[in-house]
């Protein structure tokens, strides 16, 4: 069996959605004072690697603490389509990715590598990435799909501030995952994945560990 993890290592220094708040690591506690380490945390619920509830833009959606945990453990496909900046995967790009490879299930777990990910530490990263179409989204939740992962800050096109993409899958509860990293580095179309949020009370989002196993 091989691990890979696909997560972001969050640090002061990691590149953060406009607007959001740079992670503090506030040290608390020494060995030297109090016996042990210890260090707090203050960080938004969407940093680095993370989970999108639906509560994140619908008012009566599932909560993080809420989701089933046999939601963020199970089974993906893996749909390789490179995209540039803002340009949006289609509909046509999912049909054509069947007609190779076989339909979609309903059910099913989604992830998009788009190569965005070498990026992260450039300007653009937040503002010009690819995201998906609304005939894409639309055709997805024709599937029922449990989720939909990203190598990119946002599931929409960065230069949307509307968030339409969010919307959609929200109103119909399909979980989204975002900023997911190492995707080429699996060979396989399928692969077994845990992505695990904290299961914070009320939240409308949460970072996670996020692990392909094959």
């Amino acid at each position: 069996m091989n691990y890979l993890d696909l997560t972001l290592t969050i640090s002061e220094k990691i590149p953060n959605f406009p607007g959001s708040p740079t992670p503090h690591f506030i040290p608390w506690s020494t060995i030297k004072d109090n016996s042990y380490n210890l260090e707090l945390l203050f960080l938004s619920t969407h940093t680095g690697t993370h989970l999108d509830a639906p509560y994140h833009f619908v008012k009566k959606g599932e909560k993080i603490h809420q989701i089933p945990v046999t939601r963020f453990i199970g089974n993906a496909l893996l749909i390789k389509i490179k995209k540039k900046k803002n340009q949006e995967i289609t509909k046509k790009d999912l049909l054509e990715f069947e007609q190779k490879n076989g339909k979609i299930t309903t059910s099913s777990s989604i992830i998009f590598f788009t190569g965005w990910q070498k990026n992260l530490t450039k300007e653009l990263y937040f503002e010009n990435n690819p995201g998906l179409s609304k005939s894409a989204a639309d055709y997805l939740v024709s599937k029922k799909i449990n989720l939909v992962g990203t190598d990119s800050p946002s599931i929409d096109l960065g230069k949307n501030k509307n968030f339409p993409i969010h919307k959609i899958f929200a109103k119909n509860n399909i979980l989204i995952v975002e900023n997911l990293s190492n995707l080429e580095k699996i060979p396989i179309l399928e692969f077994n994945f845990i992505i695990l949020p904290l299961k914070l009370k009320g939240a409308t989002g949460s970072p996670v560990r996020a692990i392909a196993y094959y």
